[in-house]
């Protein structure tokens, strides 16, 4: 009887993994597989958290976002791009950015500038904290005239990223 109710808890479990790993696969194809990096970038990677003091930030990624998660599993990350055929005038945006700082260490040397053709709108400093893996960032910036503009991020004279954004 004991071997009996055993062989029928197995059973159980192995159908009931059998079916989440179904599900799993089912739910798969929405997700691409993360790219493996190299051992060698792995490696640099952690030096320059854990010895790059001093060094500066590494900017990641930016992008114009309408919308960033204050919660759930996107947290701070950017949900809702700035559409490719633009944004209506006085309309706030933000600049969302991710960096890599090395562990302990304070950047304050950061900006966002808004540039409406060759005319600088608007400047803001950006403070950057070495806490983790990655330092989030989003800098709102208001695009309030029709025309092409630019927002960069630049970190004192050296522009690390330009991004340009129709504004009707």
């Amino acid at each position: 009887m004991k071997k009996l109710m055993t062989r029928t808890m197995v059973c159980a479990v192995l159908g009931m993994s059998s079916l989440a790993l179904a599900q799993d696969a089912a739910e798969a194809p929405d997700k691409e597989p993360a790219k493996v990096p190299s051992a060698d970038s792995v490696r640099d990677t952690w030096n320059f958290f854990y010895n790059g003091k001093g060094q500066g930030p590494v900017l990641v990624e930016a992008k114009l976002c309408t919308e960033v998660a204050k919660d759930g599993p996107n947290k701070y990350e950017c949900t809702a791009e700035v559409a490719a055929e633009g944004i209506k005038a006085n309309t706030t945006v933000m600049l969302w950015q991710a960096y890599l700082v090395p562990q302990g260490d304070s950047v304050e040397d950061v900006m966002v500038q808004t540039k409406q053709g060759n005319v600088v709108r608007e400047t803001k400093d950006v403070k950057l904290k070495g806490d983790g893996w990655r330092a989030r960032q989003w800098t709102g910036v208001r695009l309030n005239k029709p025309g092409t503009w630019t927002v960069s991020v630049m970190r004192g004279d050296q522009v690390l990223k330009e991004l340009q954004v129709k504004v009707n």
